[in-house]
């Protein structure tokens, strides 16, 4: 090998070096303040919501004066203003488009699997592998995962920058899974899978299921449905170039709002349950990097491998990818906490252990958005192929027509 072959490949190695780290730096730049500051506020209201809990006499008393579905209402309305602004930047408009594309159907089908086969059964057995002396416990966690995403996955799919179309449309229909299938699943992974004992068996009525998925999917689902098709028919204009960045940050901070509150309702019990619910946080912990992980690998090797051509574009890329790789990791905690605090009381161990669920999925996916980000710019995607074969056909790419 000569000398200008021998430092080809790490002049090649440098300039791709080089790309990757300018390419990062541009993803941080076009972040808002607010969203370059989340991470730590997210952790500062966690902090603050622990020590209102531990410190604040009857906080939670006073949090559950006044109920919405056995959820206290300061955190169901959290979540409910959380939602409304992410719900009305989905372009409902263009849906029906997306409905008849080829690439829906094959997502959606992936997301069915990982949601209602892979998620549950992973969650089942690391309940059973690290909570085996902890019963009660155990159920709670279950119960986490047979509840499937709704409402925070929109939050990380935002910030990792996914398609916010996608998203919709697959915690819709699994939302919608949810009425038919979570009183059936419950009975199944609780009562025979969970091993639960006589007393503390689930016993679920579907309306009781509906009426969550109603209130945290359905009421800020209608809110933003008919703030963004008024809005649009008032001003384009205005609410593309006004209302939304304006509306956008309500999202993170009724975010942060909600996680103030979760941790200052759970608190005390966190304090007072350490040892136990440091041994609950285990499997939420390995649940959440193994379904993200599981599904980001997966698709990205689909993607890797695809051939694509050039009059249907990708079916695998990054901003559906990290759509699965959240509705798989993400749980509708508030569905999980409404039934066990509805089925074993406020005060069991099993609502404490649905409790946790969120408490540790918001550090977890929160972490995993920056990882997400990095892995966007860092692994190859085989869009410049896909490009290159659009380009010899003399045709634009169709990837590049739905950006646009």
């Amino acid at each position: 090998m000569n000398d200008e072959q021998g430092t080809a490949v790490p002049m090649a190695n440098t300039v791709q070096g080089e790309l990757v780290e300018s390419q990062s730096r541009s993803l941080f730049a076009r972040l808002s303040l607010l969203d370059r500051l989340l991470t730590p506020l997210i952790f500062l209201s966690m902090v603050v919501g622990v020590l209102i809990g531990v410190f604040v006499k009857n906080v939670q008393h006073a949090f559950d004066t006044v109920q919405f579905h056995s959820v206290s209402v300061p955190i169901a309305v959290g979540l409910i203003i959380m939602m409304i602004p992410i719900l009305t930047k989905v372009r409902y408009e263009s849906l029906s488009h997306t409905f008849l594309s080829r690439k829906l159907w094959i997502h959606l089908s992936f997301s069915l699997v990982l949601n209602w086969i892979v998620g549950p059964f992973v969650m089942l057995a690391l309940a059973w592998a690290t909570l085996p002396d902890l019963p009660t416990y155990r159920t709670g966690v279950i119960m986490v995962g047979i509840a499937r995403c709704i409402a925070m996955v929109m939050i990380w799919n935002g910030l990792a920058g996914g398609d916010a179309e996608y998203c919709a449309i697959l915690v819709a229909v699994n939302s919608v899974l949810q009425i038919v299938l979570y009183s059936p699943f419950a009975v199944l992974f609780v009562d025979i899978l969970g091993g639960a004992t006589s007393g503390g068996q689930v016993h679920l009525q579907y309306g009781e299921v509906a009426i969550s998925v109603l209130i945290y999917l359905g009421i800020p689902l209608l809110a933003g449905i008919v703030i963004r098709l008024t809005l649009l028919r008032l001003s384009p204009h205005f609410f593309h170039h006004t209302f939304i960045p304006i509306f956008s940050p309500v999202a993170l901070i009724g975010l942060l709002y909600t996680i103030l509150v979760m941790f200052a309702y759970q608190g005390h019990h966190i304090v007072t349950n350490i040892t136990k619910v440091l041994r609950v946080i285990v499997p939420l912990v390995l649940y959440f990097v193994i379904m993200w992980t599981g599904a980001m690998a997966l698709l990205w090797t689909l993607a890797r491998k695809e051939v694509c051509k050039p009059s249907r574009g990708k079916v695998f890329n990054y901003e559906t990818t990290v759509v699965q790789a959240f509705t798989a990791a993400s749980n509708n905690f508030e569905l999980a906490i409404a039934v066990t605090i509805a089925t074993y009381g406020v005060g069991s161990d099993q609502a404490l252990a649905a409790s946790i669920g969120p408490l540790v999925e918001v550090p977890v996916l929160l972490a995993l958005t920056w990882l997400a980000q990095a892995i966007r710019v860092r692994l190859d995607w085989g869009i410049s192929e896909c490009n290159s074969r659009c380009l010899e056909s003399g045709s634009a790419c169709v990837e590049d027509k739905e950006r646009a």
